[in-house]
Parts: C-alpha cells; structure tokens; sequence
C-alpha cells in the first residue's frame, strides 16, 4: 500500500489529541481512526503496531515543537546575551502553550515511559537528541551558560508548563516573569 505523507501526519495529529484528551490508555488505533475521521483500520494499516503508532506520535511532536527557522534567523544580529536567550525561552513557552495538545501528549508520553521500557526508550532517545541539539545551537550562538544551565531550564520550563497546563498555582508570577526570574538565577 503507498503511504500518503499527509494522511500519516493527519493520523498523527490525531493520535496527539486522543493522547492528550483521553491519555495513554485511550490510544488505540480505533480512537485515532475516530478522531482523524479515517475509516476503520486506517491507523493500524499506517502504524501496525502501538509502538509504532507511540513511535510516530513522538517524531510528529518533534515536528510540530519545531522552531521556525524565521523567528531563529530574526534573532541573528543580536549579542548573545542573557536577553537573547530569555527570548529563546518565551519562544520555547509560547510554542508548547500554544499547542497545548502537544504538550499534554508528551507529558503523558512521559508518565507512560515510566510504565513501559519501549516507550522510554522511543522517547528517551528523542529527548536526548534534542537536548543535544539545543546545547549545540546554544554553543553555536555563543549565548551565556553551557550544558548544566540548559538541562536546569529544561527541568524548569518542564514544570513551567507542566503547572501552567494542569492546575496552575496562584503565586502572582507570571510566565514571562517566571523565565525572567529562571534567567537571572541560573544564569549568575
């Protein structure tokens, strides 16, 4: 059977939103063949396995969270400085809140890798690659703070999003000023 790139990453997309509004035991080939509106056996004849399905799902994440290459080449000619790199941050926030899907889809991939090794390691390898790739841009743009400083914002951002997408407390903060704070803290 040929495979439609489009109808892939319809199904994926799909597949993202049964993740994010029913969770990982919701996600079955069936529900995403409801939720793309494809006719039964669609998705598995796209994805044969739930592996492969939870495999596709993670690559698709990974397109969608993708920075476009616009914004990145605007910030070009500026110094590379903590202001730069705060920018970079609320860029990264604004990409996961904007697609909140997309973010509750990985943070139950998250929970479920915990269950299951094959998930882990789909996701755990996506995960490291791209902390891999972040900490080469940023060495690449020459922006303050090296490896240590990026895992910190990611464990930060992490729960940044974590608490701003499920039950967010009242502190008064807001995000912008909480990546402020994040900035001037780490980086010192």
């Amino acid at each position: 059977m040929a495979r439609n790139n489009e109808r892939r990453s319809a199904l994926a997309d799909a597949g993202i939103r049964v993740l994010a509004e029913e969770g990982a035991r919701g996600l079955t080939h069936r529900a995403v063949d409801a939720a793309a509106g494809t006719p039964r056996g669609t998705a598995s004849n796209y994805f044969p396995t739930r592996d492969d399905l939870i495999s596709a799902l993670v690559d698709r994440i990974g397109e969608r969270l993708t920075p476009d290459p616009e914004v990145v080449a605007s910030r070009d000619t500026r110094p590379p400085d903590r202001a730069l790199f705060a920018d970079y941050l609320r860029d990264v926030v604004r990409r996961l809140s904007a697609d909140p899907h997309v973010s509750l889809a990985l943070f139950e991939l998250r929970l479920e890798a915990a269950r299951r090794p094959a998930i882990a390691a789909t996701l755990g390898a996506w995960r490291q690659r791209a902390f891999q790739e972040d900490v080469a841009f940023h060495g690449d743009s020459g922006l303050p703070g090296g490896q240590t400083e990026l895992a910190l914002f990611h464990y930060a951002i992490d729960g940044l999003m974590l608490d701003h997408l499920t039950a967010p407390l009242d502190t008064g903060l807001s995000v912008d000023a909480a990546i402020a704070e994040f900035v001037d803290r780490i980086l010192q």
